[in-house]
């Protein structure tokens, strides 16, 4: 049998975390048994589908890396082929019009309700031979079976038996002709020749009426796996409180795709002990079989290790590529400065996000506004100005501006001023940074360049006596 899944996500928000993790276990399916992937747009629901939504889920598909072999198709551009079905199962008998009024269908639930039955259509029109009048209103009710049950082997849940004395004789098209959810995807899972749906366990009880459907259609179901949803650190279904739900949220908090791949995949899946898993891994190891059962929950701080542990095995020049984005989020021209690549290399055993590692990077290309305070109470003041002015001479005369001669340039300094390396080092450091931290100061140095370095120990020098002046 030929592997293909599908993603058909309804475009009424963002790229939901949830949708994309969906996503990524129908496209490590379809890859690792040389299948296809159809991304599918279900936008019947015209009054909250929007074209930005789309666009939302489209840049969340490609921030991710998830391509798909094809699509993307709109349900709306296949009303046509949705009618034809319809009227083939009016004409077969499968299905039929209902003329029953809202009025009547709510006091139907009323008295179900009372009497603690669960709501359902009564059938009253499944017979019925004559239109109440020749321009009544209607809607089409699929003729489910009524006796019976519908097996579902689900690939996560194992087998789910359903009764069709549960199932009532669903809407496949409103009164305006439009046709319903569960008709739709019918048609297009039929259509496309998918293979394998793989989607969230929410949409389990509609599996039974999809198949019934199908069966009427004359055609064999998926193979179905329903996933269990993502929950929030705190147990409960993940929503806007927890914080980013939406895949391009994790991009604007400084996460690398390849990260929050392996962080979904692990949502989930598991192979052993393994936390790390390269794609390729990924393909080869996946397998909806090994699915669990039980809701997942995030976990943070997870996915801040798995983060710096990508950026720091990646290409330097891929972590640059996506850093870039974010030096611009913050106004700064990454070409006026060092290489994005080497701000990576220094960087990337500190920082946890691509936002980390910019904010920290930010003094590299612009000279700080000014300096964090207790560094500067403790380390810019009279008693440090002379190894300030020491170093700034030993590194204005320093013959090459390279790493290992300028670490030899401060500590040579340090030696003559017989000072600790950190009492020279540290009043470097804040005066070049504007704070405590930084890469090693050699290394700080020699990506600031000479005239930066010596432009902000003058600042630093200035600062100094302009403190010493205000104190007297």
């Amino acid at each position: 049998m030929t592997v293909k899944t599908r993603f058909a996500p309804s475009p009424t928000g963002y790229l939901h975390i949830g949708g994309a993790r969906t996503a990524l276990f129908s496209w490590l399916y379809a890859r690792k048994h040389g299948g296809s992937f159809v991304l599918r747009v279900e936008d019947t629901d015209q009054e909250r589908s929007t074209q930005e939504s789309v666009n939302a889920i489209l840049e969340g598909m490609t921030w991710l890396g998830l391509e798909y072999d094809e699509g993307p198709f709109y349900q709306t551009r296949r009303f046509d082929r949705y009618r034809e079905v319809i009227q083939r199962l009016l004409d077969e008998g499968k299905a039929y019009k209902c003329y029953c009024s809202k009025e009547r269908l709510d006091a139907l639930r009323e008295e179900q309700q009372k009497r603690k039955e669960k709501p359902r259509y009564d059938g009253k029109c499944r017979d019925l031979t004559e239109p109440p009048s020749p321009d009544a209103p209607y809607v089409v009710r699929f003729r489910n079976p009524l006796e019976g049950q519908v097996v579902v082997d689900d690939r996560v849940h194992g087998r789910v038996a359903f009764s069709n004395t549960e199932l009532d004789d669903l809407i496949i098209a409103r009164t305006d002709g439009s046709p319903t959810y569960n008709l739709t995807v019918v048609v297009d899972d039929m259509d496309m020749g998918i293979s394998h749906v793989i989607r969230g366990d929410d949409h389990l009880n509609n599996t039974p009426r999809q198949v019934n459907i199908l069966h009427a259609l004359g055609v064999e179901a998926p193979v179905y796996a329903h996933v269990p949803m993502i929950l929030g650190e705190d147990g409960k279904r993940l929503s806007k409180r927890h914080g980013a739900v939406s895949v391009m949220s994790y991009r604007d908090e400084g996460y690398l795709p390849e990260a929050v791949l392996n962080y979904l995949v692990r949502l989930g899946w598991s192979h052993g002990d393994q936390e790390i898993f390269s794609l390729d891994e990924m393909i080869q190891l996946f397998d909806i079989d090994d699915l669990n059962a039980k809701a997942s929950a995030l976990n943070v701080s997870k996915l801040n290790w798995l983060n710096q542990q990508y950026m720091k095995a990646m290409d330097p020049a891929h972590v640059a590529r996506h850093l870039s984005w974010h030096m611009g989020q913050l106004g700064v021209d990454p070409a006026q400065g060092p290489a994005l690549e080497d701000i990576v290399v220094a960087q990337r055993e500190r920082s946890h996000t691509l936002v980390e590692m910019a904010r920290n990077s930010l003094f590299f290309y612009r000279m700080p506004e000014s300096y964090d305070d207790k560094a500067a109470r403790k380390n810019l003041k009279a008693d440090t100005r002379p190894a300030l002015e020491a170093l700034r001479a030993a590194l204005a005369a320093a013959p090459e501006w390279q790493r290992e001669r300028l670490h030899e340039t401060v500590t040579g300094v340090a030696e003559s001023l017989d000072l600790k390396l950190g009492k020279v080092a540290q009043p470097l450091r804040v005066a070049l940074s504007g704070g405590p931290v930084s890469p090693p100061i050699d290394e700080t140095l020699e990506l600031l360049g000479r005239d930066r370095s010596l432009a902000r120990i003058d600042a630093a020098l200035q600062f100094i006596d302009q403190q010493g002046q205000a104190a007297g």
